[in-house]
């Protein structure tokens, strides 16, 4: 059964051609959005077929998203010359890829194009899908997945409530409130008229959308649901095509171990505030890291810190509570185990402790970021400072305070100057910034 493609792609199946990769002879830069000439994105072909493979819609359209695909087969996202690895790999193989995205052909600014999962596990998930329904080593993925119980369970549903979710891997959905569930409905970008917590506007297809995108990685739904444009420390999502996401570009934070130190003092102060902004907002909801490392966070061109990956992001509904995960074997079925063994279990919500996200950063991210950086005795009173706050045995407190002081051992150290255009030149005339 060929997949279909959407309303926004469908005007293009007849006649599909072999739609080639547009490559961009520009020298990339990751950074914010930025206007290019469309002179200077020519439109140079090599000899890589495009089309529905790379984006997976051959083997999966119910996948993540169709909203952005007529961008990719209008050539209004065009990647650049860098696909050719070093490293020996496929253009395929790739786990992301700098782009430039416009709205108009005319303007251009630079984005990501980033894989959920790997190539390779997408081809373990798929052939878990056949082997559940004992289907060939190739099956129609998008109709086996139909066919399972909790499909048709959300099928039925009217409003996307715990018990649907239950026994999926993603942190995300760990604990969900009724709340939260409600606001992943309300914001999911992948579906017309957007706004309403019961999902009577899902078709089929959309339901079976937004519960593989779930099951594989809450990535994109987190982008959607808590935006940069309202103050979130997440990048814009763009859209989704296939089993690819679009995102605003930014450097991961491991390319910047060798920044200068009011650079690395900037960063990790940033870093630090993320953080307290995930445990305390205006939301109540308590976010928290199951595991970190550099290339989760990321920064703009103008020096603004994000998370470039939320897939390792547990939400904990403060205000109305989160509904326990249940350990029982019955809500485990094939969308429990697309990226991980069926086994796996996650900790109870209720032993997730404020300082978790703390201690993973201090003890993994920040040492490297600012080591041997300042003269004595600043330097050792920053050892000292995330060594107990990368403790994981102290309390709470202890680790929250260390976290404090680090912050405070850290503010001086910034300097107020262009390169720190997100907070300049209100840092002149605001001690705030």
């Amino acid at each position: 059964m060929e997949p279909w493609l959407g309303p926004e792609a469908a005007g293009l199946r007849l006649g599909w051609p072999a739609l080639l990769l547009w490559v961009s002879s520009l020298s990339y830069s990751v950074s914010s959005p930025a206007s290019l000439a469309p002179s200077l994105v020519p439109r140079v072909r090599i000899s890589y077929n495009f089309g529905r493979t790379f984006l997976g819609l051959d083997k999966c359209n119910a996948c993540i998203g169709t909203s952005i695909c007529k961008k990719f087969f209008k050539e209004e996202i065009r990647f650049d010359e860098r696909l050719d690895s070093h490293l020996g790999l496929r253009p395929d193989d790739l786990p992301s890829y700098p782009a430039n995205y416009s709205d108009d052909s005319k303007t251009w600014r630079p984005v990501e194009v980033s894989r959920l999962v790997s190539k390779h596990q997408n081809e373990i998930s798929d052939q878990r899908i056949c082997d559940s329904a004992a289907a060939p080593k190739t099956c129609s993925i998008e109709r086996v997945l139909r066919k399972t119980g909790r499909f048709r369970k959300w099928l039925q549903a009217k409003r996307l409530t715990p018990d649907l979710v239950q026994g999926l891997s993603s942190p995300f959905l760990r604990c969900p409130s009724q709340r939260l569930l409600d606001r992943v409905v309300r914001r999911y970008a992948e579906v017309a008229d957007a706004g309403s917590i019961f999902m009577d506007h899902f078709t089929d297809r959309d339901k079976l959308r937004l519960l593989y995108t779930l099951s594989v990685n809450a990535h994109p739904i987190l982008l959607q649901i808590f935006p940069g444009a309202e103050g979130w420390p997440l990048p814009k999502y763009v859209g989704s095509c296939g089993r690819l996401l679009v995102s605003t570009s930014t450097s991961p934070l491991q390319e910047f171990y060798g920044a200068p130190p009011d650079q690395a003092a900037d960063l990790a102060y940033q870093l630090l505030g993320v953080l307290e902004s995930l445990r305390s907002n205006d939301l109540n909801y308590f976010f928290y890291f199951t595991r970190v490392d550099a290339a989760m966070f990321g920064i703009f061109n103008n020096g603004h810190l994000f998370i470039r990956d939320a897939s390792a992001l547990g939400v904990i509904d403060r205000q109305e509570g989160s509904q326990a995960a249940t350990r029982a074997e019955e809500n485990k079925d094939i969308f429990s185990c697309l990226v991980s063994g069926c086994q796996v279990e996650l900790p109870s919500c209720d032993t997730v402790p404020e300082k978790q996200s703390l201690v993973l950063v201090c003890e993994q991210v920040l040492p490297r970021l600012l080591q041997a950086k300042f003269p004595s005795p600043v330097q050792e009173e920053i050892d000292a400072a995330l060594a107990r706050c990368g403790e994981g045995a102290r309390p709470d407190s202890e680790v929250l305070g260390a976290a404090r002081q680090l912050k405070d051992i850290l503010r001086p150290l910034r300097t107020c100057d262009p390169r720190f255009a997100y907070r300049y030149p209100d840092c002149k005339y605001d001690d705030k910034f």
